[in-house]
């Protein structure tokens, strides 16, 4: 898929939003219910939601989408030719799905490499078994260069029933990585600006991350993403009220009111206490 054809996506899902959050507005206004709009343009209700709230994948085909807006806004008194053609019609086609597991690198793996992995395996394991047992045998003496991973072995005849010496030596050598401790691998340093979101309703997301977006599309209930970024993380939620975010471990709060278009900004060094108050604005 082309960055041209993800682009129109975007900016139909855009002016859908644009547009329903309009007619909304004009419809509150004339104290209209959407049962009352629909017995006039004979639109089933839950399409006029699906046009308000900026659901495109709720709709249908965008030529259809532009006919029920254009009978939507006719019905409030509104130029309904204007607001049609205010709305892309190109065919939107989908996302391109990620890579299955059978592409995978690990998918890769024939037979010949689990087989040496399991022959390694049980090698490992044999000579581990071999280094308790030799020095828990009697007649042994445990020396301290047996126990610096027998690198030097002691001219010692072996006792009745003990293993070889060479195998005792191996078998150390062998064991020695996996009783010491292991170096801790570097910690990743924190990004300035970290943003965890939750969504409690469906909603369209855009999400823009250090000027590059890395997401747009519609998320389902649930979904539960986290980005960082050095610069900022810009956020746009088509159903804010559903939409929940958490500025750098801060408390979650949702972005807006349930089916309010919002969008917010977060940069280094700012408040989670400038969250948009969803009661504020209803």
């Amino acid at each position: 898929m082309t960055r041209e054809t993800i682009l129109t996506q975007q900016e139909q899902v855009h002016r859908l939003m644009q547009i329903g959050a309009y007619l909304r507005q004009v419809r509150e206004d004339q104290a209209l219910s959407l049962d009352e709009v629909s017995a006039k343009t004979l639109i089933q209700p839950r399409l006029l939601r699906a046009i308000e709230s900026g659901e495109i994948h709720q709709l249908p085909e965008p030529v259809y989408v532009q006919g029920f807006i254009k009978r939507y806004a006719d019905s409030l008194g509104l130029d309904g030719t204007d607001c049609a053609d205010a709305f892309p019609t190109e065919r939107i086609l989908r996302l391109p799905q990620q890579d299955s597991w059978k592409d995978s690198p690990a998918a890769q793996l024939r037979p010949l490499h689990l087989y040496v992995a399991y022959v390694a395996l049980i090698m490992a394991s044999v000579s581990l078994l071999s280094f308790i047992v030799g020095r828990s045998a009697p007649g042994t003496t445990s020396s301290p260069n047996s126990r610096m991973g027998g690198q030097v072995q002691t001219a010692q005849q072996p006792s009745i029933g003990s293993p070889n010496k060479a195998a005792i030596g191996l078998s150390s050598s062998l064991a020695q990585p996996l009783t010491g401790s292991q170096p801790d691998k570097p910690a990743q340093p924190d990004k300035p600006v970290q943003i965890d979101m939750k969504l409690t309703a469906q909603s369209w997301i855009e999400v823009e991350v250090d000027g590059e977006v890395k997401l747009a599309e519609v998320l389902p209930e649930g979904t539960e993403r986290t980005w960082a970024a050095n610069n900022q993380v810009r956020i746009r939620a088509g159903n804010a009220g559903g939409v929940m975010v958490a500025y750098n471990g801060g408390q979650p709060q949702p972005m807006g009111a349930a089916g309010a278009v919002e969008e917010k900004t977060f940069s280094p060094g700012q408040s989670a206490a400038s969250l948009p108050n969803p009661e504020a604005s209803q």
